[in-house]
């Protein structure tokens, strides 16, 4: 018997591991999705410890990243990593960053 296949996301939706990979905000998509188990990625003020979480565009994210943290708004989905540029069309700051 076949293995059964997963549904595909909707157009308007995204892994959390693959989006915070493709928006730059870890090097790796395994380090995205350290970053999530480990509990300091928050989905719309809920901490989220799966990975495997669809966002939606609107969804607000805080993320604890090397010291400093980051609330941003989820913007768009893209379907390969980009370069700097197309990774800051995904999403937008809501709080000034801290150096």
């Amino acid at each position: 018997m076949p293995a059964p296949v997963a549904p595909a996301p909707s157009p308007g939706r995204q892994r959390l591991d693959k989006w915070l990979w493709h928006a730059r905000m870890v090097r790796t998509r395994s380090a995205a999705a350290a970053l999530v188990e480990a509990g300091y990625v928050r989905v719309n003020g809920a901490r989220v410890t799966a990975a495997g979480h669809l966002l939606r565009p609107g969804d607000v994210l805080t993320l604890a990243l090397d010291r400093s943290v980051r609330v941003i708004q989820v913007d768009g989905f893209c379907d390969r990593r980009g370069g700097a540029q197309s990774a800051a069309g995904l999403f937008h700051d809501l709080a000034p960053r801290s150096h």
